[in-house]
């Protein structure tokens, strides 16, 4: 087993092979004067499983990078070229929700599919029916369990602590999370009249007099989350907790986060935040020690599911 990491989160790939023990593996990847992008192996890698770690978000750089990887590792003979993605871009254009736009996520994956990928492991999909689109295995990782000891430290119960899920999308999540931390749920219907803007129609549950967290697999633009947190405190909530995997952070976010009435912002480090992104709300939770369990259990041939089962 060797792992390599492109450029889109090193330091997260740096954990992941500090957790399995092992050197992170030598790869040279850089820009050629035109902007094409360069990859070649340093070491031998014939006959081994070989895991590269990059995320896909934008520029689209990164995943252009990706799947020069996959081919290079491919056509070095690997035994198992395995695609590490904690967050996968384009996730959210998942379906033709309207006339004469691509299915994204589907193209995607058919890409990785083509430069020979043999197994894929993300975090939090926007939604689970992505890995329907791979004809190769897919591990689909929650960040719960990296979050989960840091909400427990809220000591909320069912009197006086909630998951508030900012939409109908992002219920399931919520719901698994109040379960697993033995809180009350409530529910935002939310209507979203044009691309990154979301408006708040109903709330179902009760919110009085408890500390609500606010838990989505994203924070983009931050509206949805900024809406829902409004809306908690105008339902009585005592203050508000938002809890996201992937801290994509963009336009006006950390703005919005900044001014809400939001206690604190916990994220995962899925994603690489710049120190212009960051503020005193942010709390970063690192998913190292999620990745590199699965990829260590994944190299073994033991189960992936018994570490979610809290």
């Amino acid at each position: 087993m060797k792992v390599f990491s492109g450029r889109s989160n090193l330091k997260l790939a740096e954990g992941i092979a500090d957790y399995l023990g092992i050197p992170l593996g030598d790869v040279n990847i850089h820009d050629f004067s035109d902007g094409e992008i360069h990859v070649a192996f340093e070491e031998n890698i014939r006959n081994e499983d070989v895991y590269i770690i990059q995320s896909t978000n934008p520029p689209a750089e990164n995943f252009l990078e990706l799947l020069l990887m996959l081919d290079a590792a491919r056509r070095a003979s690997a035994k198992n070229v395995i695609a590490v993605i904690p967050y996968f871009g384009y996730g959210r254009q998942d379906r033709k929700d309207r006339p004469r736009v691509p299915i994204s996520a589907r193209l995607m994956l058919d890409m990785i599919e083509a430069a020979g990928v043999s197994r894929i492991i993300c975090m939090d999909l926007h939604t689970a029916q992505i890995q329907g689109f791979a004809n190769v295995p897919f591990d689909h990782l929650y960040s719960r369990i990296a979050l989960f000891d840091r909400l427990k430290s809220l000591q909320l119960n069912e009197n006086n602590g909630v998951v508030l899920a900012p939409d109908v999308g992002s219920a399931k999540m919520s719901q698994a999370y109040a379960k697993s931390l033995g809180v009350g749920f409530a529910l935002i219907d939310k209507r979203r009249p044009k691309a990154n803007k979301a408006e708040v129609v109903n709330l179902v549950g009760d919110l009085r007099d408890k500390h609500v967290m606010i838990i989505d697999d994203m924070i983009d633009t931050a509206g949805t989350i900024c809406n829902a947190a409004h809306s908690a405190m105008e339902n009585g909530a005592i203050d508000v907790t938002c809890v996201a995997t992937h801290p994509i952070l963009s336009g006006p976010a950390v703005k919005r986060l900044s001014e809400a009435p939001i206690n604190k912002v916990i994220v995962c480090d899925t994603l690489v935040i710049s120190d212009e992104k960051k503020f005193d709300k942010l709390e970063i939770i690192s998913v190292a020690k999620v990745f590199g369990e699965s990829i260590g259990r994944i190299d073994s041939g033991h189960s992936l599911s018994s570490m979610f089962q809290f």
